[in-house]
């Protein structure tokens, strides 16, 4: 038995050794390919293109980082502490969440805000129904829609830079070291999450700490244009002519796109001629200097004119 067991051994440990003797070999040849002339070259031949992609990545993220100041009442910081016999925790205390985007609430508000989300999310988070916090919402879609897009956008085009290279890039590589060709060649990390939606949430904990329940509003592109909608029926417009005033939703974002032919208004640039071009929708009289959302007040840039452009009155 004992000479059957080391005579199977064998071959397994031979095998495991030519496995790791590939890896380091594999390693070595990796190595040796990333910090030859040949691939600095090929990186510096396209380093054009992974500039315009990272430029594009950071306008993403400064996208993400659109939000509205909304927040639940602050009642201060404490500490609770439990000190009841193991049988006796209240268990469900520890799921108390407490930070500015967390509402706590009774059960029934709980369930309330679940049915009614808007209606709960603008009581129990102080947001009016004015023309300012409509139009603050609507930049913050704008934004947020423009960064859905545009991550896609630049991930698409990154892809395509690489899948053009296959032919100069030694296949092993290309098959089994994508992630660190993409990371050597330049190109930056694209976060595709959309971990940047702010959630609300209602929060319920009974006093006994047995139970407790919460519902939670992610405000995403979705949500935000049919809150739109909800706040727009909830006003009665005062500082715009009637019929004038449009609601920036993503409906209206596209057919602004459309009238346009799909092209840059300042610099002409077409996403017709290139592919993977981020288009913004761009207030021609910004919100801040008395212009409103109407088709009229409204034009398509390319995001290099739009983030060049800001809030200026052109």
């Amino acid at each position: 038995m004992k000479d059957t067991i080391v005579a199977m051994a064998q071959p397994v440990g031979i095998l495991i050794a030519v496995i790791f003797g590939v890896l380091v070999l594999y390693q070595v040849y990796s190595f040796s390919y990333f910090s030859g002339e040949k691939f600095k070259k090929l990186k510096k031949s396209i380093e054009e293109y992974t500039k315009n992609c990272n430029e594009l990545n950071h306008h993403i993220q400064e996208l993400k980082n659109a939000y509205v100041d909304v927040t639940s009442q602050d009642y201060g910081h404490s500490t609770l502490q439990d000190g009841s016999n193991y049988n006796f925790k209240r268990t469900e205390w520890n799921k108390s969440i407490k930070n500015n985007y967390v509402h706590n609430c009774s059960l029934s508000v709980c369930k309330n805000a679940n049915d009614q989300p808007f209606k709960y999310l603008c009581k129990y988070f102080d947001i009016k129904a004015n023309e300012e916090a409509l139009s603050n919402f609507e930049a913050v879609l704008n934004d947020f829609a423009a960064a859905e897009q545009g991550k896609l956008l630049v991930k698409a085009e990154r892809d395509l830079i690489i899948t053009n290279l296959k032919t100069s890039i030694p296949s092993l590589i290309f098959s089994f070291s994508k992630k660190r060709l993409i990371k050597e060649l330049g190109f930056e990390e694209i976060d595709l999450s959309d971990l940047y939606f702010p959630i609300y949430t209602f929060q319920y904990v009974s006093a006994g700490g047995n139970s407790s329940s919460k519902c939670d509003i992610k405000m995403d592109v979705n949500n935000l244009d049919r809150f739109i909608d909800y706040l727009s029926s909830l006003i009665k417009f005062r500082n715009s002519v009637a019929g004038q005033r449009a609601l920036m939703t993503s409906r209206l974002r596209e057919s602004i796109k459309e009238r346009d032919n799909h092209t840059c208004r300042t610099c002409g640039i077409s996403a017709h001629n290139e592919k993977h071009l981020l288009l913004e929708i761009d207030h021609i009289i910004p919100l801040s200097k008395g212009g409103i959302t109407s088709e009229n007040n409204l034009q398509t840039l390319c995001w290099k004119c739009n983030r060049s452009k800001g809030s200026k009155l052109v």
